[in-house]
């Protein structure tokens, strides 16, 4: 469970635009489509803070490779699935005690904006 530290800190990463493989219909399935993701990790940033040392910090230009990859790589029907990987990833980053992760899909919806799915996870 994340600490009450943790809980105040977050590292985000906002409006990551990717091309990737989601959703149902069939013209889905044929080619990608634009997912924006938004995640905000928590994490404990005092001790980078006090160091102003790189190697204290979140490598979130890593993170963001990484999520990158997954998600272009990735053929889910839903976005709750992609969410959920993308926060698994996140997670698996020993600095990151929660994350936020939403996907969404800006052309999913006639006469929407976006349309999309937020969560939210603990590392156990």
């Amino acid at each position: 469970m994340a600490s009450d530290r943790d809980m105040r800190d977050v590292v985000f990463i906002r409006d990551l635009l990717v091309r990737c493989i989601v959703g149902i219909r069939p013209e889905e399935r044929e080619k990608p489509q634009d997912v924006v993701i938004n995640i905000d990790l928590y994490t404990d940033t005092s001790r980078a803070a006090a160091s102003d040392d790189i190697s204290d910090a979140l490598d979130y230009s890593t993170l963001k490779k990484k999520v990158i990859a997954l998600a272009e790589a990735s053929s889910y029907n839903l976005v709750e699935t992609l969410a959920e990987r993308i926060a698994g990833l996140c997670l698996g980053d020993g600095g990151v005690s929660a994350v936020s992760v939403s996907v969404e899909k800006p052309t999913a919806l006639r006469f929407a904006r976006t349309v999309g799915v937020r969560i939210y996870r603990e590392r156990k």
